[in-house]
């Protein structure tokens, strides 16, 4: 048996379909791999209406939305991260409506404490968060909208909401909205940046090792034939674990380089990456220009 489930008005493109945890299941991820998963279909409807779709009886479709545990004002808190880079865009609360409308529209949707209303990032500004997947937590009091921002999502025009630095503020130092919470490689890719835009600096004693690379392409060239090698001979050497890290380090590193002086960042290297997922490797390649 199947259900509809009205949500307001709006309007969507092609049909798209998702699927959800339903409470039997022990992954607490969407989508699940199992078959105790819930269907929901997305289409356009005359009434300008959203339906959603589940592929099994409505008492599945209230369990699952029974099974997250909304506070007592019917909220959960809801957090918008980034797939590509991992950075957490925002924080917001969602209500079943909001979960609802988030997953039939593909759009990071939360309920405003402030209006008592539905609100999707970016109705205003157009800096949509599109969501690709949504999880719940152990406790299934939090839900993660995983999604690919359309720009800054904070109103304040940074990448995310979070770029204020406990350490720095407890150093006095300035607060800057382009110092967001990086992991490792985006900490890396910022030194890179920061080393290029200091390039016509005048310097005492010798350029560092960055510099030197970003102003000679011969070089970092080099240096990337150089560090693969090595890389490859861990392998056919059978050297240890930590060699390989070390040498898998020096080849990210360099690369990381010359992808800056292409200005290609590494959230577009991780996209292609993503895109390329469940999709035959020879198919991918015939396909490229």
């Amino acid at each position: 048996m199947s259900i509809s489930l009205f949500i307001g008005s709006s309007s969507i493109g092609t049909s798209n379909s998702l699927k959800f945890l339903s409470p039997a299941s022990k992954t607490g991820s969407f989508p699940p791999s199992s078959s105790n998963s819930i269907t929901f279909h997305r289409k356009k409807v005359s009434q300008g209406s959203l339906v959603i779709k589940a592929s099994g009886s409505e008492k599945k479709v209230e369990l699952l939305l029974d099974s997250i545990k909304w506070d007592n004002k019917g909220l959960a808190v809801a957090i918008a991260q980034n797939v590509d880079t991992g950075a957490i865009l925002m924080q917001g609360f969602a209500s079943r409506e909001a979960l609802a409308a988030t997953i039939s529209t593909h759009k990071a949707t939360f309920y405003s404490r402030s209006r008592s209303s539905l609100w999707t990032k970016g109705e205003t500004s157009k800096n949509f968060i599109n969501v690709i997947d949504i999880f719940l937590d152990c406790d299934r009091d939090s839900i993660i909208y995983l999604g690919k921002p359309d720009g800054p999502t904070c109103h304040t025009g940074s990448e995310t909401c979070y770029y204020v630095s406990v350490n720095d503020y407890l150093k006095g130092s300035e607060v800057k909205k382009n110092m967001l919470a990086l992991t490792t490689l985006y900490s890396l890719e910022f030194t890179i940046s920061q080393r290029q835009a200091e390039l016509g600096a005048i310097e005492n004693g010798k350029p560092s090792w960055t510099k030197r690379l970003l102003l000679d392409q011969k070089l970092l060239c080099s240096k990337i034939r150089e560090e693969a090698d090595e890389l490859c001979r861990t392998l056919e050497e059978n050297e240890n674990k930590s060699r390989a890290a070390a040498e898998a380090a020096d080849v990210l590193f360099h690369s990381m380089v010359l992808l800056k002086n292409k200005d290609v960042t590494l959230e577009e290297v991780l996209q292609v990456l993503r895109q390329r997922f469940s999709r035959s490797g020879i198919e991918e390649k015939n396909s490229r220009s």
